[in-house]
């Protein structure tokens, strides 16, 4: 043991230093997994999921932890405020024709979140359906949004009933300024994430395609930045690739774009400026195939992200021939 109290370990072939007297639920936990979804071999010996809390962590330990994973590349995940997740696309859930629609396109889509909003319970028909009959919170994350707020006021209001309702604290956060264009009010919008930062919150916060707002959200506590390629809702696609890409670059949180993606180059697009991902729902629900159309926006994200990481050629004003030109006959 360090003068410090602290012990050395080998954890997956990582040397780490860990508080003495630490179990092995505790070190999970330390490093951001859950004890019940793994599997831990200490010194070579398999430890009963059951006893990971009851043992002790000495010394110059070799810890194994490991979990199921899916087949595939899953190296190229991303995280929001301490949580994990390999798709990239978030869908909403709006403007399908039913509930079953809507599951079937998530499933499609590989979403592992999907935005939510709070509306009232229908106090007539308390037996109607409800999107988690479909749509399961405990394998999907809900996003709980504010859309249809105009003021930080209504928004704090419906993410402190999101929160009780199902004890949410990632949520998506918008404040809108007029109906017309459905533009966020960024004075409201800054004004709300400073309160919901203050009181625990984790927001992601949908923001106009400026740089200097995206900094102040992010000083304020938003967890991810998320601008508009398009207004809400009009398909138009990244209207302007300068400003995001500069909000990606100056950004230390997740970047998502976050409204007018119309179709799958759209969302290739967004993927290929570098943001961290793309918010979607008109795009989905309002194609003449949901399913189908959800389907090519997971392709197009995982396109554009590998784009991304490939890094592509560089632009030439005049043409370069791929075949040499010596030795023609």
């Amino acid at each position: 043991m360090h003068a410090d109290g602290t012990i050395t370990i080998t954890v997956n072939g990582e040397h780490r230093r860990v508080a003495g007297g630490i179990s092995l639920a505790d070190l999970a936990n330390e490093l951001g997994l859950v004890p019940e979804k793994v599997a831990v071999e200490r010194n070579l010996e398999v430890v009963p999921r059951s006893t990971l809390a009851q043992v002790t962590v000495e010394d110059g330990d070799e810890i194994e932890i490991v979990h199921f994973v899916g087949g595939g590349d899953h190296a190229d995940s991303w995280t929001v405020a301490g949580r994990t997740f390999n798709s990239r696309l978030i869908v909403g859930t709006g403007k399908y024709k039913d509930f079953a629609q809507n599951a079937a396109a998530v499933e499609a889509s590989g979403a592992e979140i999907v935005t939510v909003a709070v509306r009232r319970v229908n106090v007539s028909d308390p037996k109607a359906p409800m999107l988690t009959d479909f749509i399961d919170p405990k394998k999907i994350t809900y996003l709980p949004n504010t859309a249809g707020c105009f003021d930080a006021e209504s928004a704090i209001r419906t993410l402190r009933l999101a929160r009780e309702a199902g004890g949410w604290d990632l949520v998506k956060l918008e404040v809108l300024g007029e109906a017309k264009t459905l533009y966020p009010d960024m004075h409201e919008t800054l004004r709300a994430t400073e309160v919901l930062a203050k009181e625990g919150f984790l927001p992601m916060v949908y923001c106009v395609d400026d740089p200097i707002a995206a900094k102040r959200l992010e000083d304020a506590g938003a967890v991810a930045i998320m601008p508009l390629g398009a207004p809400i809702g009009s398909g138009l696609g990244i209207q302007n690739r300068v400003t995001i890409r500069l909000i990606v670059e100056g950004a230390k949180v997740p970047v998502l774009v976050d409204a007018g993606v119309g179709t799958a180059s759209d969302a290739a697009v967004a993927m290929e400026l570098g943001c961290d991902g793309v918010l979607m729902n008109t795009a989905i629900a309002e194609a003449k195939d949901p399913i189908l159309m959800a389907r090519a926006m997971k392709l197009a994200v995982e396109s554009g992200r590998l784009a991304y990481r490939s890094g592509r050629m560089g632009q030439r004003r005049y043409a370069d021939p791929s075949s040499p030109l010596a030795g023609l006959i």
